[in-house]
């Protein structure tokens, strides 16, 4: 029995950055071995097994063999006869694809450490497009390590993959996966432009990649194509550290401006409306928890009304945060408001700008809250008021008290 550090450990190691997860190759062992040395088995589709003092996974070497599309579509082969180059090959990327022994000793086989060097992710073999996956994962690694450039030769296979459909037997769950850990990289927007380069995107997100193209007033968006500001602004979200629920946000908040009439650009009226739309179906269809699809649908609702509520007085300001489900989900509040900043700052040139409404609309819920709701429900009751009166005393108290805020002079509160 053999044991050899695989992967992205490894990988990381030679980068110099810090090792989060470590997984292991047993060359030369089977199950039983596996099982007399206290090891915990856990894997369903292959052998895999827990550390008995560490739990870190120790899977057996193994190859695999393409039986139909799409990601399980595999017959795996794990037996003590398996090699570690073997194990290796059936492997992503070359910089994935090397092992460091108990004595120390890299064995790379296929040419890793060198496209570390070079800033290159390569494929290991034509094995790659036996599994979609790999599109997914490639893309996401090119959002980490963004520096890195692909290799042509398998930018060519990766287009042939979309073009015989293998990317259309991804299924959701996996699609989902990857995309969510692609949007929490350092540049989300390079795994967008690697899966548009080679073709993908159109396949799994045409709502994101009909944007490209579409012009936008210039005024407003100096950098013009709405594709480009998505980019920006996801980028953005990653400049400020948001969380998963505001980048997925950032990424479906203009969808609906891809649906423009052509007549009408490059003004994009009542496209928030049909962002929404189409940001439900897209999360329908990938599967997006519940805490996504939420900040998602609001922020493609309301990000006009919350950029322009600078220019609100109180009574609309306390609609807006109504609207928003504010009052009663105030942290979650705190996520739409921060990527409607990432929009506003994911411009050409304004990356660096203030975002005052931010502030403003914090103070405005801080006033709100304010209100002893409470009393003034029971007082209502006490007049003989019912239901929707009570409650728009309540809504008027709110008003009120935004109203007095210091600094809040004029405003219109005609705004929705």
């Amino acid at each position: 029995m053999r044991i050899y550090m695989v992967g992205g450990a490894v990988r990381d190691a030679l980068l110099g950055l810090p090792l989060n997860d470590r997984d292991w190759v047993v060359v030369g062992a089977d199950p039983q071995q596996m099982l007399d040395a206290g090891y915990l088995p856990v894997g369903r589709d292959f052998p895999v097994f827990l550390h008995p003092e560490t739990r870190e996974e120790y899977a057996l070497a193994r190859t695999e063999r393409k039986t139909a599309r799409g990601y399980h579509g595999f017959s795996v082969h794990a037996e003590p006869g398996v090699t570690l180059e073997e194990d290796l090959a059936r492997r992503d990327l070359t910089i994935n694809a090397m092992a460091r022994g108990e004595d120390g000793v890299l064995v790379d086989p296929f040419g890793g450490q060198g496209d570390l060097s070079a800033r290159v992710l390569r494929h290991v073999t034509d094995a790659f497009r036996e599994d979609p996956v790999r599109i997914l994962r490639l893309a996401r690694f090119a959002a980490r390590f963004h520096d890195f450039s692909i290799a042509p030769g398998t930018l060519a296979l990766m287009r042939e993959m979309v073009a015989e459909g293998e990317v259309d037997a991804l299924v959701a769950e996996r699609v989902w996966q990857e995309l969510a850990r692609g949007l929490m990289e350092p540049r989300p927007s390079r795994m967008f432009e690697v899966l548009r380069g080679c073709g993908a995107l159109a396949r799994l997100l045409p709502e994101v990649d009909r944007l490209w193209g579409v012009p936008q007033r210039a005024e407003y968006h100096p950098e013009v194509d709405t594709g480009v500001h998505l980019m920006m602004v996801l980028d953005m979200a990653a400049r400020l550290a948001a969380p998963l629920t505001v980048r997925f946000a950032c990424l479906v908040h203009d969808l609906g401006k891809g649906t423009t009439a052509p007549e009408l650009l490059p003004r994009h009226l009542g496209h928030e409306e049909r962002s929404a739309r189409l940001a439900r179906a897209l999360c329908e269809r990938l599967r997006v928890p519940g805490d996504c699809r939420e900040i998602g649908d609001v922020v493609a609702r309301e990000h006009g009304n919350i950029h322009r509520s600078g220019e609100f007085g109180a009574a609309a300001l306390v609609r807006l945060l109504e609207r928003c489900d504010a009052l009663r989900k105030p942290q979650r509040f705190e996520e739409i408001l921060l990527a409607c900043e990432c929009d506003a700052r994911g411009r050409l040139g304004l990356q660096d700008s203030a975002y005052p409404q931010r502030p403003r609309l914090r103070a405005a819920l801080a006033a709100a809250q304010g209100v002893a709701t409470p009393a003034i429900a029971q007082a209502a009751q006490a007049q003989g008021l019912k239901g929707p009166a009570v409650g728009q005393r309540v809504h008027e108290a709110r008003v009120a008290a935004v109203a007095a805020l210091p600094g809040l002079s004029g405003g219109s509160n005609s705004a929705p």
